[in-house]
């Protein structure tokens, strides 16, 4: 089909003459570092075309049923980035598409974009469902991994944005029932495929990753025993919304599994299979599992078979110290041969070598931790966008800027750049941003759109009339809480109006819904008992704004961390408190009253305090984007701990790095640099701050907007091993001043012993330091350069 430039109008097509930076970014994936990205672009003045290939966004992360370590539910941080993500003006989705081809430069790119056949127009489309009730054709659930069927005609998921539905014509029979069930005439069997050619500035790559395909370990049977799963079906079978509606069960029988293995490093740290890397989250997602399973079956006997503990990150050392301890759950250092299945008990048969023993043990069940493999669609989007991949087949960066292709202009973010876990994945999404707003500060706000809302009802002088709305969270809060019960309870209370409980009340469908009762009932009153609203309120209040009442009129009650996690073991008590708490939510509503919003002047300016790395790659990023910077450093000299550090894995000459980067920042017109600084005192609020810097005993006030804290980390100083006593030891750091200025007499040295995790991974410092290793690693090798015989 021809193709169709829906904005043309308004960019103008590329043309040759004077740059002209284009105020829109493409966003390509929809996962959590894709939503992550997108809203925080709008935040920054961008509009926003957020692409993805599936039906709906939400990625991988909409599939697990807890993130590590908190045990928090996936779906309950990502719902309200759902839900905003979704209703945002100026974030335009594109669901089921692909990028054909890029071409331009950066601040000017045109991108075409094929939108596949929906069959379902998603703007008539009310989610209803009854398409679904009706077709009478089943076809393989991807999104439980297999491990059930679902209609032709189909939402991805319960909570998906956008809520519409659409027909796999893979399996479609064309019956046409569904058409004659849609009161909503969305039905559109003629749909085609569709060309469409946007412009946008800057392009930020977040599809994300690819689960390693099991069936390459034929060792391990999966596909072939049926009690053998993946680890992202073991997401599916916990999850309240998965098939087995969070019931640990096997796939074989229905039965509850006795004891459940873990094999780990399926598909990571494998040269045969070409997986050399380590996949960053597989022993921790096994642990987390193992705690789950815990909480759902107390019975069950959970087993991991590991190489390595990598808990690296932070909290997860004491995570998976307390899983062993305290939670039952037993790790087994070996490596797995293979498996095999009883064909009468479908029981799985481990067998494993420890001790230079080889040893059997039968399991119910055995869970494959699999590793992240580049997604299916790298490989295209290295000749669609122009970019070159790593030796892993992720999107190469640079060590120094882990953000940027081999393409100006064009971002990557999450674990399309290499395998990560959720906090780095937002977090990079987050940077990004701060790339793009380098590269178009002169578009910010070009192609803003503001919301209107309707006029907020006068509620003065009304009497009360709430609306309570109970969340079951799939089986977060509905399994230790009698969720019906509750919401009957609600209905007795004064000045209720309406009670109703609901599957995931945060869900795109259920904030409809929340407006539809506001209107049909009358409420000026909403009160909502789900999980905390340190991450929720926002998401409600901006509803009742959509529904036309003041944002201030609303109230939670946190019955997720407060009763479902507290009295886990005790239901009837847990209920008795959810009570209790909606009780005195709908009290404290009655006396709620309209708050009127003030708008104060924001100082656009900020205060980066720490003068190393990360706090001047953060000042000199804050200048590009066209804002003042104050960076405040307490000793005499900008570069922190990389003035101690001479090389990497990637650089033989940090220093030089260092020097550069030195340079640019003093150099910087935006950028105020003070040495020698102390911060004594913030005041002040967001948007407004007031910092007292003490220099060489004068004390001076800086203004200022926002403020980031770089102040790195201090050396452990050991009073172990000798150091301190004897000159012979020494730590890393001062090991790698003596290689690279040429003060380590080798020639005198016969061998070198070095001792890892020294004032890590103890009682008193109950973590992993990440960098120890690698910096063991890279002078163990200076050292075997030097004297390959040490």
């Amino acid at each position: 089909m021809l193709g169709k430039d829906r904005f043309g109008a308004l960019k103008g097509k590329i043309t040759r003459g004077p740059k002209r930076e284009i105020g829109a970014v493409l966003v390509v994936g929809g996962g959590i570092a894709g939503m992550q990205a997108s809203l925080d672009l709008v935040q920054n003045g961008y509009k926003v075309y957020l692409v993805d290939e599936k039906p709906a966004i939400g990625g991988v992360m909409s599939q697990l049923d807890k993130t590590f370590p908190t045990n928090d539910c996936a779906m309950c941080i990502m719902a309200p980035k759902l839900v905003e993500t979704g209703r945002d003006l100026n974030i335009e989705l594109i669901t089921m598409a692909d990028v054909l081809e890029v071409n331009g430069e950066p601040g000017n790119f045109e991108v075409k974009i094929r939108r596949r056949a929906r069959y379902i127009d998603p703007e008539k489309c009310t989610g209803c469902g009854e398409c679904a009730r009706a077709c009478p054709v089943r076809a393989i659930n991807e999104y439980n991994e297999g491990l059930d069927l679902r209609e032709a005609v189909y939402v991805r998921y319960p909570q998906a944005v956008p809520r519409s539905f659409a027909i796999d014509k893979d399996v479609c029979i064309g019956c046409g029932l569904c058409e004659n069930m849609c009161l909503a005439k969305a039905i559109n069997y003629q749909d085609r495929d569709r060309i469409e050619t946007i412009h946008v500035g800057a392009i930020v790559l977040t599809a994300g990753f690819e689960p390693f395909d099991a069936d390459r370990k034929k060792e391990f049977g999966w596909s072939k025993y049926a009690n053998v799963v993946t680890s992202m079906q073991y997401e599916r079978i916990l999850s309240a919304s998965g098939p087995f509606a969070g019931h640990i069960q096997r796939p074989s029988d229905g039965k509850i599994p006795k004891k459940i293995a873990w094999i780990q490093c399926v598909g990571s740290r494998d040269v045969k299979v070409g997986n050399e890397y380590c996949s960053a989250v597989c022993c921790m997602y096994a642990t987390k599992q193992a705690v789950m399973t815990k909480e759902h079956e107390a019975d069950v006997e959970p087993t991991i078979f590991y190489m390595d503990m990598r808990c690296y990150g932070k909290g997860f050392e004491r995570y998976y110290v307390n899983a062993e301890k305290n939670s039952g759950v037993r790790y087994e250092r070996c490596r797995v041969s293979e498996l095999l299945e009883d064909p009468e008990t479908k029981d799985i048969i481990v067998k494993y070598e420890k001790d230079g023993k080889l040893l059997e043990e039968r399991f119910g069940l055995v869970v494959l931790s699999i590793g992240l493999e580049p997604a299916k669609k790298t490989s295209e989007f290295v000749n669609i966008f122009d970019i070159e991949p790593n030796e892993y087949g992720f999107i190469r960066t640079t060590e120094a800027n882990p953000l940027k292709t081999s393409r100006d202009g064009i971002f990557v973010a999450g674990a399309l750049q290499g395998p990560k876990d959720i906090p780095e994945s937002v977090m990079q999404g987050s940077a990004a941003v701060a790339e793009v707003s380098s590269l178009l500060s002169t578009a910010r706000g070009s192609l803003i759109k503001e919301k209107t809302y309707p006029p907020q009802r006068d509620v003065t002088g009304e009497e009360p009339r709430i609306g309570v709305f109970i969340c079951h969270c799939g089986i977060n809060i509905g399994a230790y809480v009698d969720v019906p019960a509750v919401a009957e309870y609600a209905k007795t209370l004064p000045y209720v109006v309406h009670a109703e409980h609901n599957l995931y009340t945060c869900s795109q469908d259920t904030q409809r819904r929340i407006i539809e009762m506001i209107k049909e009932k009358n409420l000026n009153r909403v009160v909502v008992a789900s999980c905390t609203p340190r991450t929720h309120e926002p998401l409600f209040q901006e509803t009742l704004k959509d529904a036309g009442l003041n944002p201030y009129l609303f109230e939670m009650a946190n019955i997720r961390e407060q009763c479902s996690w507290i009295h886990m073991h005790d239901r009837e008590k847990a209920t008795e408190k959810a009570k209790d708490l909606v009780r005195m939510a709908v009290a404290k509503a009655r006396y709620l009253f309209p708050l009127q919003e003030m708008y104060l002047p924001v100082n656009q300016s900020a205060l980066v305090i720490g003068g190393g790395l990360a706090g001047m790659v953060s000042a000199l990023d804050i200048a590009k984007a066209g804002f003042d910077v104050v960076l405040v450093e307490k000793t005499d000299k900008l570069g922190g701990r990389l003035n101690d550090i001479y090389y990497t894995t990637w650089t033989e000459d940090v220093q030089s790095y260092l020097f550069s980067l030195v340079n640019q920042v003093k150099t910087n017109p935006r950028i105020r640099v003070i040495t020698n600084a102390e911060v004594e005192k913030v005041e002040g609020f967001v948007g407004n701050y007031k910092t007292t810097v003490k220099v060489d005993g004068k004390e001076e006030v800086i203004e200022h907007g926002v403020v980031i804290v770089a102040t790195g980390a201090k050396a452990y100083e050991p009073d172990e091993y000798m150091y301190g006593k004897d000159k012979r030891v020494l730590t890393q750091h001062e090991l790698e001043k003596k290689i690279a200025k040429g003060e380590l007499k080798l020639k005198d040295i016969k061998n070198i012993v070095m001792i890892q995790c020294v004032g890590s991974r103890n009682e008193k410092h109950p973590w992993c330091s990440r960098i120890c290793c690698t910096a063991a690693v890279k002078n163990a090798r200076k050292i075997l350069e030097q004297k390959p015989e040490t």
